[in-house]
């Protein structure tokens, strides 16, 4: 899996994911996470809050994301400890 450093380069639109988790070190019960998407060539950040960790609701928010870059969205990689729980399922 790429991290930041191995992009060699890349143009606007190539980006990764992650989720934040907001539960004060708490792991039970139902807390916010932010998913936040970065631009690799720019920096550039958007953020959007989730009620909870789960698949439609990161894949909304990852549309509303797109609609707010000034650039394309090409690729996004998720970061490798949020990818099996914001893609695959609910947690």
């Amino acid at each position: 899996m790429p991290t930041f450093d191995d992009w060699d380069d890349p143009p606007p639109g190539y980006c990764e994911a992650d989720l934040v988790e907001h539960g004060g070190g708490v792991k039970e019960g139902s807390f916010a996470h932010t998913l936040t998407l970065t631009d690799i060539h720019s920096g550039w950040t958007e953020c959007a809050a989730l009620v909870v960790r789960e698949q439609n609701l990161v894949v909304e928010g990852v549309g509303m994301i797109r609609l707010q870059l000034p650039f394309a969205l090409r690729v996004f990689n998720v970061n490798y400890f949020c990818r099996s729980c914001c893609l695959n399922r609910e947690c």
